[in-house]
Order: structure tokens, then C-alpha cells, then sequence
């Protein structure tokens, strides 16, 4: 066995090399082999916010598409970008494992991206320029142009849904559990993570959007295009430093045996001693690189599934920790529900807050700001507030908690539910102050610029930036921390689909709502023509929205329970914060 001065130097959470060897943790791993995955985010993040920041101005101004017919192709687009991860995280945890999913789903991405150049810089593939106000007036984009780019954007969105749920997981698992010292890496990677990937969301919402509307779209989608390419070559570099998780078959059928098996068992009764239900023994799980897990009461009427009755068929008997890893991604439901609500305000951003834009000044001197900008303050925003939640505000819970992480993962996220309905109150204020300006001016039948500057609207996309350091970083560590180790591609997907549901739930809701206030000949809420619109409105009613899910939020965070830790790392970090000396651990005890 491998031994660095006197201590095991194989990892103890079951990762391997590409060719199933177990892996060293002085060879593999750790910060260097996050370092190229982090990379690799940069240059992604630089790609996909290079696309979807700036796509309602070019459905507007060269596809010519109104106001809502344009922001709901952009949330259903998005909603679909962040959709896809199931699939994908489905065929990395059941099959091919993240790495080789992840990798044949970048060259689909990069496809679809090359795709999408091509769409936009061929003259013949975009409908003539339009200058009138209202897009109503201009030619509709073609049948077979509208194919074109929207054939691209979903090739695209296919592509993400193999490296999304599984780039962020490759990079938590190049930590190892049972190490006390890289669990304590791992507390802060997602924190650290979230920080290096918004510096090429960064690059894309300010110079990007800029060479867009100012230089041309085929370079500015040529640009992010090449990113893409360069940050495919930066990953495939790190291949020799990557630990790797064995794939361990479809986590939908595993949880679907538990399902039918209690089903099928429902009436026989479970046994007040959990040493009677059905269990592997543990060499069974080591051989495999898996752990066991203890029964738990919850989610009670599943251990019927590992109530022995004499049949050894899987859809009539399951293991205690096939029922446990079941319930673990049931558990998790009532949250992901929970998020559905501030996804759909995250999607307003790159929708509704940048139309908003588009009516007012933009001008600095003789330099006009892209309307897009705008959401770079929401990058500059969330840098600022995981650098200090990290350093400051962890530090100083920790000391009043003993929790490793200063605050538990749910009571971060609820920080960041509130943000959200201020953010809607804000932007609410903000809105209505930009119509009393409009009607002032006379400006509202016509559509024209209000005599506003457009910082005007930095408040609800700064303390959106803050809200995202809260919720956002949480949600994708919650999902892949409470996730089964067999299962955390699909447990990181959850994050993803809360943003997808959202996007689809604001497309309802902005299609909705603008049909309902148009009845009995009244003007609508939502028009092409923003001036006379009332987003004030509609904002307020997204505040009480938020209000009332943040009350779900509470009622079903009180009911839900943490799995139980698969190493002791945690009680050693928290045993150091209380100045206790640790109790012996697993690693010392297999050395003694």
C-alpha cells in the first residue's frame, strides 16, 4: 500500500483513475486538479453568459419579436439549458461516468455554439434591418432562419446538459471525505468555485455584450465561441490529475425498486429493530467503492421495501441503504420546490430588468452602455459578497456556532429568499418612478427614451448579485452535499432544475398575466411598449410571491433532516472549532 511519511496516501471515498486504480492523494486531486476544472468554468461561463445576456436584444432588434414573445423564447430557452442536466447527470451516474459524459457533451456544445456563429454573421439567415419603434411594423424573421438559430440555441442546450451537473461535481470530488483537512478544502470549494466562474460571466456581461451592440454579432458570438473551444483544451489537460467515481447504475431504477417494492408490500409491517430489515454485508459495499447506511424513521412506509418476506426478487426486496439513498433524493423535494420561486426573479434579469434598460439613457459623455451591461453588477455584486461571506461572515458564526460552514446551508439560502423579495420591492419602487418620469415627459404613447439614467436600476441588480452569494452558492452545495455518494450528478442536477422550472414558470406567468389584465379592454401590464406598460405591477406581485414561498420555505425546512455524515471529518472540524482534541478517527483507526 502506498504510505507518504507514515500515513495512507490512497484516498478512502471509493475515486479510482481512469482505468479503475485506486488514486493517491499526492497524485491526484485537491486544488491542482481543481485548478484546470476551475479554469475550464471561467472560459464556459464566458460562452453561455456570452449567448443568453444579450439574446432578448437580438430577438428584438434582428429577429424583430415583441416584448413578450421575446422573454418567453429567452426563459424557455434558458429553462431548457438548465433542464437538460437530469438527462445528463442520468447517463453519467448510470453509465459513462462524469468524465466521459461530460466530454462528449462539450464537443455537442461546441457544435452548437459553431452553429449559432454561423446563424447570426450569415446575411442570408437574418431578416432585413428594421429602425421602427414598434416590432409589430417590422418583417418576421423566415421560417427557416428561425430553424436555424433556434436549432443552434438548442443544440446548445443539449450540449450543457452533459457538462452542467457534472463539471461542478468532478471538481467536489477531487476532495477527499474521510480527510478531515480536504473536507475542510471542500467546505469552502463551492464558495471559491462560485467566485473564479463570474470572472468570465464578468468578461462576457461587460465586453462581450459591448462588441455586440457597438462591433457586430459575429464576432461577438465568434469570441465566446473560441473561449469555449480553449476551455475544452484546458480540461482535457488536467485528465491525468482528476479522480474519477465508478458510475453505479441508474439511480431512477434503484429509487423505482424501493417505490414499487413498498408499494407492493404495503400492508406487511416493519420491524421495530432495524437489524431485521435487509442489508449487504459491508465487504459487499467496500468491494464496490460504496458505503452503508443506517436505517433512519423517516419517510417511514419506504423501509417496508427491506422487510424481509422470503422473495429475493430486486422489485420486492431492497437493501437498507438502497431505501436510505431513496429517501435522501426524496427529501431533498420539498426544497428544490421551495427554490422554484427566486429562479423565476433570476430570470427576470436577462428579460424584463434589460428592456427596462433599453428606455433610458445610457449615455456617459459620448460612451452609450449596452443595456446588457447592466448584469455585470450582478457578477461585480456576487464576487464581492462570496469573498466576504467567506472570509468575515463565516468566521465569525463559526465562533458562535462551532459550524465548520458558520451558518447551516438551509439558513444560508433562507438569507437569500429574503433578498429576494426586497429585490422585487426595490425594482417595484424603481419601476414606478421610471413610468412617473415617462408620463412627465410625454414619452409614454411614444415609446421614446426616457430622460432617466439607467443606473437608476443598479439597486435590484447589485442586491440580486447578493442574494445569488446566499441562495445560488447554497442550492448547488445543499443539492450535492444531501445527495447519495452514488448519486451526486443527479443531486447537483436538482440546483439546475430549480433554474430551468423557473425559467418555464416565468414564461407562464409573463404570458399569463399579460393575457389576464388585457381583458374586459383594459391596457395590459406587459406591452412592447414598456412606457406604457405597468411592470411596477408586475414586480409588486412577484414581491408577495416571494413573501408567500419564503413562508413555504420555513414550514418545510422545520420538517427536513441532514443525512448522517459518511466520514467523521465534520465532528474533527468541529471539535477543532470548540478547542476539543478529536476523537480517533477512521483513517487512524485502519492505521492502528
Amino acid at each position: 500500500m502506498g504510505v507518504e511519511n507514515g500515513i495512507d496516501d490512497y484516498t478512502q471515498d471509493g475515486t479510482v483513475d481512469l482505468k479503475g486504480n485506486p488514486v493517491r492523494r499526492s497524485k491526484r486531486g485537491g486544488w491542482t486538479a481543481c485548478s484546470f476544472v476551475v479554469v475550464y468554468e471561467v472560459f464556459e461561463r464566458m460562452a453561455y453568459y456570452g449567448i443568453s445576456t444579450n439574446l432578448i436584444i437580438y430577438l428584438t432588434k434582428k429577429l424583430h419579436q415583441g416584448t413578450v414573445t421575446s422573454s418567453n423564447n429567452v426563459t424557455n430557452w434558458v429553462g431548457t439549458v438548465w433542464m437538460t442536466p437530469v438527462l445528463g447527470a442520468y447517463i453519467a451516474d448510470a453509465y459513462l461516468g462524469r468524465y466521459l459524459t461530460f466530454v462528449i457533451a462539450s464537443a455537442i456544445y461546441l457544435l452548437g455554439m459553431s452553429l449559432l456563429t454561423v446563424a447570426v454573421s450569415v446575411h442570408g439567415l437574418k431578416p432585413p434591418r428594421c429602425v421602427e419603434t414598434d416590432m409589430a411594423d417590422c418583417k418576421k424573421a423566415s421560417t427557416l432562419q428561425l430553424a436555424v438559430f433556434f436549432g443552434a440555441l438548442y443544440t446548445l442546450a443539449v450540449g450543457t446538459g452533459g457538462t452542467k451537473p457534472n463539471i461542478s461535481t468532478i471538481g467536489a470530488d477531487q476532495f477527499d471525505d474521510f480527510d478531515p483537512k480536504e473536507k475542510g478544502h471542500k467546505l469552502s470549494f463551492f464558495n471559491w468555485w462560485m467566485f473564479s466562474i463570474f470572472f468570465g460571466t464578468l468578461f462576457a456581461n461587460t465586453i462581450l455584450v459591448y462588441i455586440q451592440d457597438n462591433v457586430g454579432w459575429t464576432l461577438g458570438y465568434g469570441l465566446p465561441t473560441a473561449g469555449l473551444a480553449i476551455s475544452i483544451l484546458i480540461f482535457l489537460a488536467g485528465t491525468s490529475f482528476y479522480r474519477h467515481r465508478v458510475p453505479s447504475g441508474s439511480p431512477f431504477t434503484r429509487m423505482a425498486k424501493v417505490i414499487i417494492a413498498a408499494l407492493k408490500k404495503w400492508k406487511t409491517p416493519v420491524p421495530t429493530d432495524p437489524k431485521e430489515l435487509y442489508e449487504l454485508d459491508l465487504e459487499e459495499y467496500a468491494k464496490k467503492g460504496k458505503f452503508r447506511i443506517d436505517s433512519t424513521p423517516t419517510l417511514r412506509f419506504l423501509n417496508k421495501a427491506c422487510v424481509k418476506t422470503g422473495s429475493k426478487d430486486p422489485w420486492m426486496l431492497c437493501s437498507v441503504t438502497q431505501v436510505e439513498e431513496t429517501k435522501q433524493m426524496l427529501r431533498m423535494i420539498p426544497i428544490l420546490i421551495a427554490t422554484f420561486v427566486p429562479s423565476t426573479m433570476i430570470a427576470q434579469i436577462n428579460t424584463l430588468f434589460v428592456k427596462q434598460g433599453t428606455t433610458l439613457d445610457r449615455g456617459i459623455g459620448s460612451f452609450n452602455i449596452p443595456p446588457a451591461s447592466l448584469t455585470g453588477f450582478v457578477t461585480i455584486s456576487m464576487l464581492i459578497s462570496v469573498v466576504l461571506y467567506d472570509r468575515y461572515f463565516v468566521t465569525i458564526m463559526r465562533r458562535l456556532t462551532k459550524n465548520p460552514r458558520g451558518i447551516t446551508l438551509l439558513q444560508r439560502m433562507g438569507i437569500g429568499l429574503v433578498f429576494h423579495i426586497f429585490i422585487m420591492m426595490v425594482a417595484s419602487l424603481v419601476e414606478r418612478r421610471r413610468l412617473s418620469v415617462a408620463k412627465d415627459h410625454g414619452v409614454v404613447e411614444s415609446g421614446g427614451q426616457v430622460p432617466l439614467s439607467i443606473f437608476i436600476l443598479l439597486p435590484q441588480f447589485v442586491l440580486m448579485g447578493t442574494a445569488d452569494a446566499f441562495l445560488e452558492v447554497a442550492k448547488i452545495e445543499f443539492f450535492y452535499d444531501q445527495a447519495p455518494e452514488s448519486m451526486k450528478s443527479l443531486g447537483t442536477s436538482y440546483s439546475m432544475t430549480s433554474l430551468g422550472i423557473g425559467n418555464f414558470l416565468s414564461s407562464f406567468l409573463l404570458t399569463t398575466v399579460s393575457h389576464i389584465t388585457k381583458k374586459h379592454g383594459h391596457h395590459g401590464w406587459i406591452l412592447n411598449n414598456l412606457n406604457a406598460s405597468h411592470l411596477d405591477y408586475y414586480y409588486a406581485f412577484f414581491a408577495i410571491l416571494n413573501f408567500l414561498n419564503f413562508i413555504l420555505f420555513i414550514v418545510v425546512t422545520k420538517f427536513y433532516v441532514y443525512k448522517a455524515e459518511v466520514s467523521d471529518s465534520m465532528e474533527v472540524l468541529e471539535g477543532q472549532l470548540r478547542g476539543l482534541a478529536p476523537a480517533v478517527t477512521n483513517q487512524e483507526e485502519s492505521r492502528t
